[in-house]
Protein backbone atom coordinates (compact mmCIF):
# COMPACT_ATOMS: atom_id res chain seq x y z
CA UNK A 1 0.00 0.00 0.00
CA UNK A 2 3.02 2.34 0.00
CA UNK A 3 2.40 5.52 -1.98
CA UNK A 4 -1.38 5.09 -2.07
CA UNK A 5 -3.84 7.43 -0.34
CA UNK A 6 -6.72 5.35 0.92
CA UNK A 7 -10.19 6.43 1.98
CA UNK A 8 -12.82 4.13 3.52
CA UNK A 9 -16.52 4.46 2.78
CA UNK A 10 -18.34 5.51 5.96
CA UNK A 11 -21.43 3.47 5.08
CA UNK A 12 -20.02 0.14 3.90
CA UNK A 13 -16.28 0.23 4.88
CA UNK A 14 -15.06 -0.46 1.32
CA UNK A 15 -11.55 0.87 0.77
CA UNK A 16 -10.85 3.18 -2.19
CA UNK A 17 -7.73 4.83 -3.48
CA UNK A 18 -8.10 8.61 -3.22
CA UNK A 19 -7.12 9.91 -6.62
CA UNK A 20 -7.20 13.42 -8.13
CA UNK A 21 -10.50 14.24 -9.84
CA UNK A 22 -11.67 17.19 -11.88
CA UNK A 23 -12.98 20.38 -10.31
CA UNK A 24 -16.68 20.00 -9.52
CA UNK A 25 -16.53 16.19 -9.59
CA UNK A 26 -17.67 13.78 -6.89
CA UNK A 27 -16.07 10.44 -6.04
CA UNK A 28 -18.62 7.85 -4.95
CA UNK A 29 -18.32 4.39 -3.45
CA UNK A 30 -18.51 1.64 -6.05
CA UNK A 31 -20.25 -0.63 -3.56
CA UNK A 32 -22.99 1.45 -1.89
CA UNK A 33 -22.90 4.73 -3.84
CA UNK A 34 -22.07 6.97 -0.86
CA UNK A 35 -20.14 10.18 -1.62
CA UNK A 36 -16.49 9.65 -0.64
CA UNK A 37 -15.07 13.10 -1.43
CA UNK A 38 -15.57 16.13 -3.66
CA UNK A 39 -13.22 18.34 -5.62
CA UNK A 40 -14.21 21.97 -5.27
CA UNK A 41 -13.14 24.76 -7.55
CA UNK A 42 -12.80 27.06 -4.52
CA UNK A 43 -9.25 27.52 -3.25
CA UNK A 44 -8.21 27.67 0.39
CA UNK A 45 -8.07 31.46 0.17
CA UNK A 46 -11.59 31.45 -1.25
CA UNK A 47 -12.89 29.28 1.61
CA UNK A 48 -11.22 31.59 4.14
CA UNK A 49 -12.89 34.61 2.53
CA UNK A 50 -16.28 32.88 2.69
CA UNK A 51 -15.84 32.02 6.37
CA UNK A 52 -14.79 35.59 7.24
CA UNK A 53 -17.82 36.89 5.34
CA UNK A 54 -20.07 34.44 7.18
CA UNK A 55 -18.73 35.66 10.55
CA UNK A 56 -19.47 39.28 9.60
CA UNK A 57 -22.99 38.34 8.49
CA UNK A 58 -23.43 36.31 11.69
CA UNK A 59 -22.59 39.40 13.77
CA UNK A 60 -25.13 41.50 11.84
CA UNK A 61 -27.80 38.81 12.21
CA UNK A 62 -27.46 38.78 16.00
CA UNK A 63 -26.74 42.47 16.71
CA UNK A 64 -29.67 43.95 14.79
CA UNK A 65 -33.43 43.32 14.99
CA UNK A 66 -35.07 40.71 12.82
CA UNK A 67 -38.19 42.88 12.64
CA UNK A 68 -39.96 45.80 14.29
CA UNK A 69 -43.57 45.22 15.28
CA UNK A 70 -46.10 47.91 16.24
CA UNK A 71 -49.42 47.23 17.95
CA UNK A 72 -51.68 49.82 19.62
CA UNK A 73 -48.85 52.31 19.98
CA UNK A 74 -46.39 49.78 21.39
CA UNK A 75 -43.18 48.82 19.54
CA UNK A 76 -41.12 45.65 19.85
CA UNK A 77 -37.62 45.00 18.45
CA UNK A 78 -37.43 41.26 17.86
CA UNK A 79 -33.98 39.63 17.75
CA UNK A 80 -32.61 36.14 18.37
CA UNK A 81 -30.60 37.07 21.54
CA UNK A 82 -33.66 38.91 22.84
CA UNK A 83 -35.86 35.89 22.21
CA UNK A 84 -33.42 33.60 24.05
CA UNK A 85 -33.20 35.95 27.02
CA UNK A 86 -36.98 36.30 27.19
CA UNK A 87 -37.43 32.53 27.10
CA UNK A 88 -34.95 32.25 29.99
CA UNK A 89 -36.81 34.91 32.00
CA UNK A 90 -40.09 33.08 31.48
CA UNK A 91 -38.63 30.12 33.36
CA UNK A 92 -37.91 27.86 30.38
CA UNK A 93 -34.16 27.55 30.92
CA UNK A 94 -33.87 24.16 29.17
CA UNK A 95 -35.60 25.52 26.07
CA UNK A 96 -33.43 28.66 26.06
CA UNK A 97 -30.22 26.62 26.38
CA UNK A 98 -31.31 24.17 23.69
CA UNK A 99 -32.24 26.80 21.10
CA UNK A 100 -29.31 29.01 22.06
CA UNK A 101 -26.88 26.17 21.37
CA UNK A 102 -28.40 25.17 18.03
CA UNK A 103 -29.12 28.67 16.74
CA UNK A 104 -26.22 30.71 18.13
CA UNK A 105 -23.32 29.08 19.98
CA UNK A 106 -22.73 26.00 17.85
CA UNK A 107 -22.96 27.84 14.48
CA UNK A 108 -20.54 30.45 15.84
CA UNK A 109 -18.22 27.72 17.14
CA UNK A 110 -18.37 25.94 13.79
CA UNK A 111 -17.33 29.10 11.92
CA UNK A 112 -14.52 29.97 14.34
CA UNK A 113 -13.01 26.49 14.31
CA UNK A 114 -13.35 26.30 10.53
CA UNK A 115 -11.51 29.61 10.10
CA UNK A 116 -8.81 28.48 12.55
CA UNK A 117 -8.27 25.20 10.68
CA UNK A 118 -8.20 26.81 7.23
CA UNK A 119 -5.74 29.48 8.36
CA UNK A 120 -3.45 26.82 9.85
CA UNK A 121 -3.49 24.72 6.66
CA UNK A 122 -2.97 27.80 4.47
CA UNK A 123 0.01 28.87 6.62
CA UNK A 124 1.35 25.28 6.40
CA UNK A 125 1.93 25.24 10.16
CA UNK A 126 -0.41 23.04 12.15
CA UNK A 127 -0.62 23.80 15.89
CA UNK A 128 -0.08 20.98 18.36
CA UNK A 129 -3.79 20.93 19.23
CA UNK A 130 -4.94 20.80 15.60
CA UNK A 131 -6.28 17.27 15.96
CA UNK A 132 -8.28 18.20 19.07
CA UNK A 133 -9.78 21.20 17.31
CA UNK A 134 -10.89 19.20 14.29
CA UNK A 135 -12.32 16.45 16.47
CA UNK A 136 -14.48 19.05 18.20
CA UNK A 137 -15.38 20.61 14.84
CA UNK A 138 -16.48 17.16 13.66
CA UNK A 139 -18.82 16.81 16.66
CA UNK A 140 -20.57 20.20 16.38
CA UNK A 141 -21.14 20.15 12.61
CA UNK A 142 -24.42 18.19 12.72
CA UNK A 143 -25.95 20.44 15.40
CA UNK A 144 -25.69 23.81 13.63
CA UNK A 145 -29.26 24.72 12.63
CA UNK A 146 -29.22 28.16 11.01
CA UNK A 147 -31.30 27.03 7.95
CA UNK A 148 -33.98 25.68 10.32
CA UNK A 149 -33.87 28.94 12.28
CA UNK A 150 -34.33 30.93 9.07
CA UNK A 151 -37.44 28.95 8.18
CA UNK A 152 -38.71 29.45 11.73
CA UNK A 153 -38.30 33.22 11.35
CA UNK A 154 -40.40 33.16 8.19
CA UNK A 155 -43.17 31.13 9.88
CA UNK A 156 -43.23 33.42 12.94
CA UNK A 157 -43.40 36.57 10.79
CA UNK A 158 -46.30 35.19 8.74
CA UNK A 159 -48.24 34.45 11.92
CA UNK A 160 -47.91 38.08 13.07
CA UNK A 161 -48.11 39.84 9.71
CA UNK A 162 -51.90 40.27 9.99
CA UNK A 163 -51.97 41.14 13.69
CA UNK A 164 -49.40 43.93 13.92
CA UNK A 165 -47.56 46.38 11.71
CA UNK A 166 -44.37 44.58 10.77
CA UNK A 167 -41.19 46.16 9.41
CA UNK A 168 -38.35 43.91 8.26
CA UNK A 169 -35.03 44.47 10.05
CA UNK A 170 -31.43 44.00 8.85
CA UNK A 171 -31.08 40.70 10.72
CA UNK A 172 -33.66 39.00 8.51
CA UNK A 173 -31.59 39.60 5.37
CA UNK A 174 -28.44 38.65 7.27
CA UNK A 175 -29.95 35.31 8.34
CA UNK A 176 -31.04 34.65 4.75
CA UNK A 177 -27.49 35.25 3.46
CA UNK A 178 -26.01 33.28 6.35
CA UNK A 179 -28.22 30.32 5.47
CA UNK A 180 -26.76 30.13 1.97
CA UNK A 181 -23.19 30.62 3.21
CA UNK A 182 -23.41 27.93 5.88
CA UNK A 183 -25.05 25.53 3.43
CA UNK A 184 -22.05 25.94 1.14
CA UNK A 185 -19.55 25.79 3.99
CA UNK A 186 -21.14 22.58 5.28
CA UNK A 187 -19.19 20.77 2.54
CA UNK A 188 -16.02 21.57 4.47
CA UNK A 189 -16.26 18.63 6.83
CA UNK A 190 -13.49 17.57 9.21
CA UNK A 191 -12.58 14.74 6.83
CA UNK A 192 -12.20 17.21 3.98
CA UNK A 193 -10.00 19.50 6.06
CA UNK A 194 -7.78 16.53 6.92
CA UNK A 195 -7.65 15.81 3.19
CA UNK A 196 -6.41 19.36 2.51
CA UNK A 197 -3.75 18.94 5.21
CA UNK A 198 -2.78 15.56 3.75
CA UNK A 199 -2.44 17.00 0.24
CA UNK A 200 -0.24 19.77 1.63
CA UNK A 201 2.06 17.18 3.23
CA UNK A 202 1.30 18.40 6.75
CA UNK A 203 -0.09 15.18 8.23
CA UNK A 204 0.35 11.44 7.86
CA UNK A 205 -1.13 9.97 4.68
CA UNK A 206 -4.18 7.76 5.21
CA UNK A 207 -3.69 4.07 4.49
CA UNK A 208 -0.09 4.33 3.37
CA UNK A 209 1.16 1.64 5.77
CA UNK A 210 -1.91 -0.60 5.71
CA UNK A 211 -1.59 -4.37 5.26
CA UNK A 212 -4.72 -5.75 3.63
CA UNK A 213 -4.23 -9.20 5.16
CA UNK A 214 -4.93 -7.74 8.63
CA UNK A 215 -8.20 -6.11 9.88
CA UNK A 216 -8.55 -2.54 8.57
CA UNK A 217 -10.65 0.27 10.03
CA UNK A 218 -11.04 4.01 9.55
CA UNK A 219 -11.19 6.81 12.10
CA UNK A 220 -14.62 8.40 12.37
CA UNK A 221 -13.13 11.77 13.33
CA UNK A 222 -10.49 12.23 10.60
CA UNK A 223 -11.01 9.35 8.15
CA UNK A 224 -7.52 7.91 8.67
CA UNK A 225 -7.29 4.26 7.53
CA UNK A 226 -5.08 1.92 9.57
CA UNK A 227 -4.79 -1.66 10.70
CA UNK A 228 -6.64 -2.79 13.80
CA UNK A 229 -5.18 -4.94 16.59
CA UNK A 230 -6.83 -8.14 17.66
CA UNK A 231 -8.74 -6.38 20.44
CA UNK A 232 -10.96 -4.56 17.92
CA UNK A 233 -10.23 -1.10 19.34
CA UNK A 234 -7.28 1.27 19.20
CA UNK A 235 -6.35 4.95 18.88
CA UNK A 236 -5.98 6.81 15.62
CA UNK A 237 -2.37 7.34 14.60
CA UNK A 238 -3.24 10.77 13.20
CA UNK A 239 -5.77 12.44 15.54
CA UNK A 240 -5.59 10.15 18.60
CA UNK A 241 -9.34 9.48 18.58
CA UNK A 242 -10.53 6.06 19.69
CA UNK A 243 -11.28 3.73 16.76
CA UNK A 244 -13.64 0.77 16.82
CA UNK A 245 -13.93 -1.71 13.98
CA UNK A 246 -17.70 -1.22 14.35
CA UNK A 247 -19.62 1.00 16.76
CA UNK A 248 -19.90 -0.96 20.03
CA UNK A 249 -23.39 -1.76 21.34
CA UNK A 250 -24.90 0.14 18.42
CA UNK A 251 -28.08 -1.93 18.31
CA UNK A 252 -29.00 -1.56 21.98
CA UNK A 253 -28.12 2.14 21.94
CA UNK A 254 -30.31 2.83 18.90
CA UNK A 255 -33.25 0.93 20.37
CA UNK A 256 -32.94 2.77 23.68
CA UNK A 257 -32.89 6.17 21.98
CA UNK A 258 -35.75 5.32 19.61
CA UNK A 259 -37.96 4.10 22.46
CA UNK A 260 -37.11 7.16 24.56
CA UNK A 261 -37.93 9.47 21.63
CA UNK A 262 -41.25 7.69 21.03
CA UNK A 263 -42.19 8.13 24.69
CA UNK A 264 -41.24 11.82 24.79
CA UNK A 265 -43.08 12.41 21.50
CA UNK A 266 -46.43 11.82 23.27
CA UNK A 267 -46.27 14.82 25.69
CA UNK A 268 -44.66 16.88 22.92
CA UNK A 269 -47.94 16.62 20.98
CA UNK A 270 -50.38 16.63 23.88
CA UNK A 271 -48.91 19.49 25.93
CA UNK A 272 -49.12 23.05 24.59
CA UNK A 273 -45.97 24.34 22.88
CA UNK A 274 -47.01 27.93 23.65
CA UNK A 275 -49.60 30.02 25.47
CA UNK A 276 -51.02 33.24 24.04
CA UNK A 277 -52.19 35.95 26.45
CA UNK A 278 -54.41 38.75 25.20
CA UNK A 279 -56.81 41.22 26.75
CA UNK A 280 -59.59 38.71 26.05
CA UNK A 281 -57.91 35.88 27.95
CA UNK A 282 -55.35 33.10 27.56
CA UNK A 283 -55.26 30.24 25.06
CA UNK A 284 -52.97 27.23 24.67
CA UNK A 285 -51.67 25.96 21.33
CA UNK A 286 -50.33 22.53 20.44
CA UNK A 287 -48.25 21.63 17.38
CA UNK A 288 -51.28 20.63 15.33
CA UNK A 289 -53.11 23.72 16.56
CA UNK A 290 -50.36 25.89 15.10
CA UNK A 291 -50.63 24.09 11.75
CA UNK A 292 -54.40 24.67 11.68
CA UNK A 293 -53.92 28.33 12.57
CA UNK A 294 -51.50 28.86 9.68
CA UNK A 295 -53.96 27.16 7.33
CA UNK A 296 -56.79 29.42 8.51
CA UNK A 297 -54.59 32.48 7.96
CA UNK A 298 -54.31 31.47 4.31
CA UNK A 299 -50.65 30.36 4.53
CA UNK A 300 -51.31 26.81 3.37
CA UNK A 301 -47.74 26.47 2.09
CA UNK A 302 -46.17 27.28 5.47
CA UNK A 303 -48.80 25.15 7.21
CA UNK A 304 -47.71 22.24 5.05
CA UNK A 305 -44.02 22.91 5.81
CA UNK A 306 -44.64 23.03 9.57
CA UNK A 307 -46.78 19.87 9.41
CA UNK A 308 -44.07 18.00 7.52
CA UNK A 309 -41.26 19.25 9.80
CA UNK A 310 -43.11 18.75 13.09
CA UNK A 311 -45.24 15.67 12.44
CA UNK A 312 -44.13 13.80 9.33
CA UNK A 313 -40.35 14.09 9.86
CA UNK A 314 -40.22 12.83 13.50
CA UNK A 315 -42.54 9.93 12.72
CA UNK A 316 -40.56 9.12 9.57
CA UNK A 317 -37.29 9.03 11.53
CA UNK A 318 -38.75 6.76 14.21
CA UNK A 319 -40.35 4.44 11.64
CA UNK A 320 -37.27 4.34 9.38
CA UNK A 321 -34.87 3.58 12.23
CA UNK A 322 -37.21 0.82 13.41
CA UNK A 323 -37.29 -0.68 9.90
CA UNK A 324 -33.50 -0.53 9.62
CA UNK A 325 -33.07 -2.23 12.98
CA UNK A 326 -35.62 -4.99 12.29
CA UNK A 327 -34.47 -5.84 8.75
CA UNK A 328 -30.73 -6.40 8.94
CA UNK A 329 -30.44 -9.73 7.12
CA UNK A 330 -28.75 -9.72 3.72
CA UNK A 331 -31.30 -9.63 0.88
CA UNK A 332 -29.13 -8.59 -1.99
CA UNK A 333 -27.02 -5.60 -2.93
CA UNK A 334 -29.94 -3.61 -4.38
CA UNK A 335 -31.97 -3.90 -1.15
CA UNK A 336 -28.96 -2.96 0.98
CA UNK A 337 -28.37 0.12 -1.19
CA UNK A 338 -31.99 1.13 -0.56
CA UNK A 339 -31.40 0.78 3.18
CA UNK A 340 -28.30 2.93 2.87
CA UNK A 341 -30.31 5.59 0.99
CA UNK A 342 -32.95 5.43 3.74
CA UNK A 343 -30.27 6.02 6.38
CA UNK A 344 -28.91 8.98 4.40
CA UNK A 345 -32.45 10.42 4.33
CA UNK A 346 -32.68 10.10 8.12
CA UNK A 347 -29.37 11.95 8.48
CA UNK A 348 -30.50 14.70 6.09
CA UNK A 349 -33.88 15.46 7.69
CA UNK A 350 -32.67 15.03 11.27
CA UNK A 351 -32.50 18.67 12.37
CA UNK A 352 -35.57 20.03 10.55
CA UNK A 353 -37.96 18.90 13.29
CA UNK A 354 -36.55 21.73 15.44
CA UNK A 355 -38.61 24.18 13.35
CA UNK A 356 -41.54 24.45 15.77
CA UNK A 357 -39.22 25.03 18.74
CA UNK A 358 -37.57 27.99 16.98
CA UNK A 359 -40.99 29.35 16.00
CA UNK A 360 -42.10 29.38 19.63
CA UNK A 361 -39.14 31.35 20.99
CA UNK A 362 -39.26 33.81 18.08
CA UNK A 363 -42.97 34.43 18.57
CA UNK A 364 -42.35 35.10 22.27
CA UNK A 365 -40.01 37.94 21.23
CA UNK A 366 -42.31 39.30 18.50
CA UNK A 367 -45.47 39.33 20.60
CA UNK A 368 -44.10 40.95 23.75
CA UNK A 369 -46.83 43.60 24.18
CA UNK A 370 -47.62 43.56 27.93
CA UNK A 371 -51.33 43.97 28.56
CA UNK A 372 -52.15 43.55 24.88
CA UNK A 373 -50.54 40.34 23.58
CA UNK A 374 -47.87 37.98 24.86
CA UNK A 375 -46.63 34.56 23.79
CA UNK A 376 -45.14 32.27 26.43
CA UNK A 377 -43.42 28.98 25.66
CA UNK A 378 -45.19 25.87 26.90
CA UNK A 379 -43.84 22.55 28.23
CA UNK A 380 -44.51 20.86 24.89
CA UNK A 381 -41.75 22.89 23.23
CA UNK A 382 -38.99 21.49 25.45
CA UNK A 383 -40.40 17.96 25.04
CA UNK A 384 -40.40 18.32 21.28
CA UNK A 385 -36.82 19.58 21.34
CA UNK A 386 -35.84 16.46 23.27
CA UNK A 387 -37.50 14.31 20.59
CA UNK A 388 -35.30 15.97 17.96
CA UNK A 389 -32.14 15.44 20.01
CA UNK A 390 -32.94 11.79 20.79
CA UNK A 391 -33.74 10.91 17.16
CA UNK A 392 -30.56 12.61 15.94
CA UNK A 393 -28.50 10.71 18.51
CA UNK A 394 -30.21 7.47 17.45
CA UNK A 395 -29.29 8.10 13.81
CA UNK A 396 -25.69 8.87 14.81
CA UNK A 397 -25.53 5.64 16.84
CA UNK A 398 -26.72 3.46 13.97
CA UNK A 399 -23.89 1.76 12.06
CA UNK A 400 -24.82 1.17 8.38
CA UNK A 401 -21.64 -0.85 7.85
CA UNK A 402 -23.10 -3.79 9.80
CA UNK A 403 -25.71 -4.29 7.08
CA UNK A 404 -23.01 -4.59 4.43
CA UNK A 405 -21.07 -6.98 6.67
CA UNK A 406 -23.87 -9.51 6.05
CA UNK A 407 -22.98 -9.72 2.34
CA UNK A 408 -21.54 -13.15 1.43
CA UNK A 409 -17.80 -13.02 0.81
CA UNK A 410 -18.25 -14.44 -2.69
CA UNK A 411 -20.36 -11.41 -3.68
CA UNK A 412 -18.09 -8.71 -2.31
CA UNK A 413 -16.02 -6.34 -4.41
CA UNK A 414 -12.26 -6.44 -4.23
CA UNK A 415 -10.85 -4.62 -1.23
CA UNK A 416 -9.33 -1.60 -2.97
CA UNK A 417 -11.31 0.36 -5.56
CA UNK A 418 -9.45 2.99 -7.60
CA UNK A 419 -11.90 5.55 -9.02
CA UNK A 420 -10.60 6.97 -12.32
CA UNK A 421 -10.60 10.63 -13.23
CA UNK A 422 -13.96 12.37 -13.54
CA UNK A 423 -15.84 12.26 -16.79
CA UNK A 424 -18.36 9.46 -16.32
CA UNK A 425 -22.01 10.32 -15.74
CA UNK A 426 -22.73 7.24 -13.64
CA UNK A 427 -21.60 5.97 -10.25
CA UNK A 428 -20.31 2.55 -11.25
CA UNK A 429 -16.82 3.94 -11.82
CA UNK A 430 -16.83 5.76 -8.51
CA UNK A 431 -16.94 9.29 -9.94
CA UNK A 432 -19.89 11.39 -11.04
CA UNK A 433 -19.74 14.82 -12.57
CA UNK A 434 -21.43 17.44 -10.41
Amino acid sequence: MAGRRVVACEHCATLHERMPIESGAIATCTRCGYILYRQSGVSLQGWIALVVGALVIFAIANCFPIAWLKLQGLTVDASLPGALWMTWQQGHEVLAIMTGLFGFWLPLTQLLFLLWALMAIHARRLPSDFHYGLRFFHLVGSWSMIPVLMLGIMVAMVKFSGLATLTIGPALWAFAILTFLLTGLSRLTAHRLWGYAEDAGLVQVSGQDVFLDDPVASCGACGFVQNMPGSGTCFCHRCNARIHLRRPNAGSRVWALVIAAAIVYIPANILPVMRVRTAAGESAHTILGGVIELWQLGSWDLALIVFVASVVVPLTKLFALTVLMLNRNWRGRAIQRQRTRLYELIEFIGQWSMLDVFVVILMSAMADFPGVSQVIAGPGAASFGMVVILTMLAAMSYDPRRGWDQQPASQRLRTIQSPPHAGASHTVTGVTQS
